[in-house]
């Protein structure tokens, strides 16, 4: 629901938390605004409200709350100021509301285990063998442990200022996977048939542009420069502003796209206006695959992978495809070499040689 005479307040109605949508009588908006879920009047205020909840926190762009506690937390009481103050300092130091709820809960797990013991008596040896006890007893992922201890060090070495406290604990090594591309005959595969305008226009976007799932849903249609060719990203991954290249042939797609669907603020949006959301998109992607009938593991940031590594193949410089992707570290760019066959193609196997009567001679 974007309006530009809509505004939205958190408040609480008859003891619950809500969110009151507040515009000028509009009959267009007021029928719209009855067919969200939960959406009541109040004749109190004068407003419609909707829950207070995660989902329309996304809808409207507000900050989402973070629940530190819920009824089933088994986090004992001498525990609950030091997770209050963990999670404020990632806020402090501005980290993204992801990172600081994934911290969250991974810290969670570690008090809990704690039960009415107090954190600030561990040691590393403690901390040691709760990892072990994650490895060995819970058969966490490396990725788990990775986030897990990631969370952990932040706690004891950033809230807890104990800064070589990690100097005697080992991490795991971390599983190096390559990038799954898709080739470039099975992508055009499955834009030819994926006929819903907006969905079409989605997936083009992202591998043309080589952009995750979640830049392609916060583009904003100012961000667009059709004169200069020209993207903005605004507050990417690691709050990084970019621009990208335009792809010219998307470009009377992209028009087309604008008239029928008229989007307002986003580029994309639902259905009753709003930022389309990241779930939907890959769900857009997973029906896709579905209907080129290609069987492969994939996921939509396979379609970033595929920008990256065609490029390479096409002979694009890496600190070019470097600074497109917005990688920090040349090595994350560097992976892409790895899964390029254009130079592997040309490697004959020495099989090959014997039996051609080359080595022979």
């Amino acid at each position: 629901m974007i309006a530009q005479k809509v505004s939205y307040n958190l408040g609480m109605h008859r003891e619950k938390a809500v969110i009151f949508i507040a515009f000028d009588k509009d009959m267009a908006l007021i029928n719209r605004v009855k067919k969200l879920v939960g959406c009541r009047w109040s004749n109190s205020t004068k407003k419609w409200y909707v829950p207070d909840n995660e989902y329309y926190r996304n809808l409207f762009k507000l900050e989402q709350k973070v629940e530190l506690f819920r009824s089933g937390d088994r986090i004992g009481q001498i525990n609950r100021p030091h997770l209050i103050r963990f999670v404020e300092t990632l806020q402090l130091k501005g980290y993204s509301e992801n990172t600081v709820r994934t911290y969250r809960n991974e810290l969670t797990q570690f008090l809990i285990l704690l039960k009415d013991r107090n954190v600030l008596d561990c040691d590393e040896t403690n901390v040691r063998n709760y990892f072990l006890y994650c490895i060995n007893e819970l058969k966490l992922s490396e990725n788990t442990m990775h986030s897990r201890t990631n969370a952990i060090k932040f706690f004891f070495e950033k809230v807890l200022h104990r800064e070589k406290f990690f100097f005697e604990i080992h991490r795991q090594k971390k599983e190096k996977k390559l990038p799954k591309v898709i080739h470039s005959a099975d992508i055009k595969r499955i834009f030819d048939l994926t006929e819903n305008l907006k969905h079409n226009t989605m997936l083009k976007i992202s591998y043309g542009m080589g952009l995750r799932v979640s830049e392609v849903v916060n583009l904003k249609i100012s961000d667009i420069d059709s004169k200069q060719m020209l993207v903005l990203l605004e507050r990417a991954k690691g709050k990084k502003d970019r621009y990208v290249n335009l792809p010219e042939s998307l470009l009377v797609q992209l028009r087309l796209y604008y008239k029928e669907y008229k989007p307002k603020e986003y580029l994309f949006e639902g259905q009753y206006g709003g930022q389309y959301s990241i779930r939907s998109a890959q769900m857009v992607f997973k029906q896709a695959m579905v209907r080129s009938g290609l069987n492969k593991v994939v996921s939509f940031h396979s379609l970033r992978h595929s920008f990256a590594t065609h490029l390479l193949e096409q002979g694009t410089d890496i600190r070019f495809i470097q600074d497109l992707l917005g990688h920090n570290d040349i090595k994350t760019t560097l992976l892409y070499t790895h899964v390029s066959d254009t130079s592997i193609r040309k490697i004959k196997s020495p099989l090959d040689r014997i039996y051609d009567g080359e080595d022979l001679k």
